[in-house]
């Protein structure tokens, strides 16, 4: 999907360049914050990919609860858990990571993609950024 379509359909809008966790991704992507909900501890994110862009693979960890939600909204992207098959992500697919599941996500090769990303509130959680999806594993994609 090209960038001028890519965005006539992300409704939720790009944000700003993720400077902050650049480290941890291959390529540009971008956040714009939604919602923060202190009570509940709960923040949703509208994180957008540029083609090519995934982030490390990473595991949210709790001891109880916790996890990560992600919702499709525009594009299309990918999902991997460690030693499962890699999931083609679509606008309105809805992923439930559990806590403590190595796995990864982003756009495709050809393709901007965004998903809102919901930390799931848990006891004891934290979040552990691994090694990077190299080239070899996502270009077999």
């Amino acid at each position: 999907m090209e960038k001028n379509e890519f965005d006539k359909v992300n409704v939720f809008g790009q944000g700003e360049l993720n400077s902050g966790f650049a480290e941890y991704f291959i390529g540009n992507s971008y956040l714009n914050p939604l919602a923060k909900i202190e009570d509940a501890k709960l923040s949703l994110f509208n994180v957008t990919f540029e083609p090519g862009c995934r982030n490390n693979w990473h595991i949210h960890h709790a001891g109880k609860g916790g996890g990560q939600v992600l919702i499709c909204v525009a594009g299309e992207g990918w999902y991997q858990e460690e030693g499962k098959e890699a999931i083609r992500l679509k606008p309105g697919m809805v992923i439930t990571i559990p806590a403590n599941v190595k796995h990864w996500h982003g756009a495709k090769k050809d393709s901007w993609f965004s998903h809102i990303a919901i930390e799931v509130p848990g006891e004891e959680t934290s979040n552990e950024w691994c090694e990077a999806v190299t080239d070899e594993e996502y270009n077999k994609l």
